[in-house]
């Protein structure tokens, strides 16, 4: 086979993974610049730091439809929507009613709901981490830097390894600091 054919088929496979012609890739990474939606201003930003307490929906009849960074999304895949987090980033989300937590790769934009939704879901991300398909779960949501065996798996719609759930008296302080701030 000439060089030019090999480059030509390697290319043609490796646009296989995200569909369409856009691999699903790690790199790069988008931030954006700020952008309204609804009158409200939201401003990207790398956070490694970011950690918050709110809720988090679900979303998945848009299945074929573009995510945010040009990804086809799929979802069944443990993938998520963020307002600012850089695309795409990861993060673990820990359910407070249950303690569960799973880590999940950012892809898209929203959630653009007025009230206390930091995060939206796509259904395999919200059945795995164990929400009803309906309504909203308490979640915190921490800003993380998984292994690349993790992101690989993320990268090709498999879950990553599991982790431990967060011990009750964690859980518990995390409910009151949540309710605390009004939710």
């Amino acid at each position: 086979m000439r060089a030019g054919s090999a480059a030509a088929a390697i290319l043609m496979l490796s646009a296989c993974a995200g569909g369409n012609g856009r691999p699903v890739s790690d790199m790069p990474v988008k931030i954006g610049q700020p952008y309204a939606i609804r009158g409200k201003t939201y401003v990207p930003a790398a956070d490694p730091s970011y950690d918050m307490l709110g809720y988090a929906s679900w979303y998945g009849p848009e299945s074929g439809g573009r995510t945010a960074n040009g990804e086809l999304f799929r979802p069944d895949w443990i993938t998520a929507a963020h307002t600012t987090l850089p695309l795409p980033s990861y993060v673990e989300v820990t359910a407070l009613d249950t303690g569960r937590r799973i880590i999940v790769r950012v892809n898209d934009r929203g959630p653009f709901m007025r009230g206390p939704r930091i995060i939206d879901l796509s259904r395999g991300a919200a059945k795995l981490l164990g929400m009803t398909l309906q309504g909203q779960a308490p979640v915190r949501v921490r800003a993380v830097e998984p292994p690349e065996k993790d992101r690989d798996r993320l990268r090709h719609g498999k879950p990553a390894r599991d982790l431990p759930p967060v011990p009750e008296k964690v859980l518990r302080n995390l409910r009151n600091q949540l309710s605390t701030a009004g939710y």
